[in-house]
């Protein structure tokens, strides 16, 4: 019965409902998360009906966040996360003040104490590490500048928050709340007896202890593993390793560090970044991440109450500008000030206007201190529901403001040519160098190639191609949206263009007008398809070649207009049936061998 069965049901319902209304959302071109909001507010105890175990659906969506942080460790290394450290330490410090400081405000004229408007305003300060995360992967962003910025900023955060959650016991009783007996729920648990800064010192150890550990003896431990599991050949134990590593190493911070969940998990990630099979790890993990941070979305949905719009209107809407408005422009500030492309702090200014996980903790643990009223919390719940709402919103308006700030930006002074982020030029160099207003944030430049091919994505398939057309010197191009390969690629001599080739500025910046074929070898046919669409508007005449994985994708990608689709099995198994019936020799030869062709 479903009432024995609170789990069962619980991920049941969520996962079903949540189903049915993403597709809905999808449908109407909304972002699915919609849609599984509204299945957290029906299956929430402030709606009629079903009312699943909140408590339950809480820890799963922490599992979400764990195995989502984890799979951006995978892809962010040490390296990357110190690149940024000259802008992500001091913004998001600057921006967690200026937002918390706004949050006092407002306390202060709903007439609560000031520990209730420290706490509500930190709450407000940090954003969701689903919702980011997610709206970076959607655009692709995750490996490029701006994309690390914004991780290292989100890391920063967390490290904010954790120092939060462990003082705020430790200050309750003079902010005048109610100090929390400790429950030494972790084993390095800190009594409020030391002290304001004996509490501060001992949990800024505890954060090194942690990171010390990872890098001595999880940069040595955690690929051992990998490489012995993969050697035993069992595809169940590798992916049982991967997600028994990324939960463990999780939990292991919490209790022994005190640190958060989703930091452990995303230093488990990075240092799992360091081995060959990497890529194999992200791949495993990445259907149970999808899954659970859907169970995250259904978990915020369910704390709604949506009758706190009617009784709580004008503090909500207060809430929700200092989320979206506020901190917005403190990161747009920030980022311009730290001499970073208008496109960059847009986009860091859209990607942080929202709130999530942090902001729930805070809340319950501010009422649970009496520091924070329930209001408070009602407030925190409702602006996190609507930022998360309007946070796709943000990144259209964002796109709609680049042009007209780029074009304004380039009339009043001329833009300086961002610095990379680094190590300060030495004395004497020039630290940055004067561009043509907006040229940086405008149009990539459009390429003089003409009969030329134009090869999207630059990996594992990519990369062979490109090797082969170089090898046979046919004229190309490769549109790829990944710093390291962009930059790898330049410094062999190969044309490029930075972006997503989906975008049309990115697109049109190839001449695909000009262009005799386009290879797509991107693995997404879904936006595969978007492109051919608009090679096709582009050049009826442009030869397509394209990837697929299943049938389905070769007939979606042919029914748009592709020439050529390769499924990569059928390969695979034709080059063993030639193998198997005495064509050994095929085996030595290229992958794909072109020669060149008349003009």
């Amino acid at each position: 019965m479903p009432h024995d069965t609170p789990l069962i049901a619980t991920i049941v319902a969520g996962l079903g409902l949540a189903f049915v209304f993403g597709a809905l959302a999808n449908r109407f071109r909304i972002p699915p998360l919609v849609g599984y909001l509204v299945a957290g507010v029906l299956v929430g105890p402030n709606t009629p009906g079903f009312v699943a175990d909140a408590s339950l659906a809480n820890e799963l969506a922490e599992i979400g966040v764990i195995l989502l942080m984890f799979g951006v460790g995978l892809h962010f290394s040490l390296k990357d996360l110190l690149s940024v450290r000259a802008i992500a330490v001091p913004g998001a410090i600057v921006q967690i003040g200026f937002a918390t400081l706004l949050g006092v405000g407002l306390a202060w004229l709903l007439g609560w104490s000031l520990g209730a408007g420290l706490v509500f305003g930190l709450a407000l300060s940090v954003a969701s590490t689903v919702v980011l995360l997610r709206a970076l992967q959607e655009r692709r962003l995750i490996e490029t500048e701006r994309g690390r910025i914004a991780v290292g900023w989100l890391i920063v955060e967390d490290l904010a928050m954790v120092l939060a959650l462990v003082l705020l016991p430790a200050l309750a009783g003079v902010l005048g709340g109610q100090p929390q007996v400790d429950d030494h729920t972790s084993l390095l648990s800190l009594p409020a007896s030391y002290g304001i800064w004996g509490v501060v010192g001992i949990t800024l150890a505890k954060v090194a202890a942690f990171v010390v550990v990872m890098l001595v003896v999880g940069r040595r431990v955690i690929p051992w593993i990998l490489h012995y599991v993969a050697h035993t050949g069992s595809r169940e134990l590798f992916r049982l390793s991967v997600l028994a590593i990324a939960l463990g190493v999780a939990f292991g911070a919490a209790k022994l560090f005190g640190v958060s969940l989703a930091l452990g998990a995303f230093f488990a990630g990075m240092i799992m970044s360091e081995s060959e099979l990497s890529h194999r790890a992200a791949e495993e993990s990445l259907p149970l991440r999808d899954a659970f941070s859907v169970l995250f979305f259904v978990s915020v949905g369910m704390l709604f109450d949506p009758l706190s719009l009617i009784s709580n209107g004008l503090p909500i809407l207060a809430t929700l500008a200092i989320i979206i408005i506020g901190k917005s422009i403190a990161a747009f500030v920030i980022v311009i000030a730290f001499r970073h492309p208008i496109a960059t702090a847009l986009m860091i200014s859209a990607s942080l206007a929202q709130i999530g996980e942090f902001s729930f903790i805070l809340a319950e643990l501010g009422v649970g201190l009496k520091l924070l009223p329930e209001q408070g919390r009602d407030l925190i719940l409702a602006g996190a529901i609507l930022s998360i709402l309007l946070n796709p919103l943000m990144f259209l308006v964002v796109d709609w403001m680049k042009p007209w700030l780029e074009k304004r930006a380039g009339k009043t002074a001329p833009v300086e040519e961002a610095r990379p982020i680094g190590p300060a030029t030495e004395p004497g160099q020039v630290a940055s160098v004067q561009a043509a207003p907006g040229k940086e944030d405008g149009p990539p430049p459009k390429t003089a190639l003409a009969g030329h091919s134009i090869l999207i994505g630059y990996g594992r398939v990519g990369s062979l191609v490109g090797a082969a057309l170089k090898e046979a010197a046919l004229p190309f191009l490769v549109i790829e949206d990944a710093d390291k390969t962009l930059a790898k690629l330049k410094s062999d001599g190969v044309e490029t263009v930075a972006g997503n080739a989906a975008n049309a500025d990115v697109f049109s910046a190839a001449n695909p007008e000009g262009a005799k074929r386009l290879i797509l070898a991107i693995p997404n046919a879904f936006e595969a398809g978007q492109i051919v669409l608009r090679a096709r508007a582009a050049n009826p005449a442009i030869n397509v070649i394209a990837r697929a994985h299943s049938d389905a994708e070769v007939e979606h990608l042919k029914g748009l207009g592709a020439d050529i689709v390769i499924m990569g099995e059928r390969e695979i198994a034709r080059g063993i049936v030639e193998v198997v019936t005495g064509k050994a020799a095929v085996a030595a030869k290229p992958v794909m061998e072109i020669k060149p062709q008349p003009a």
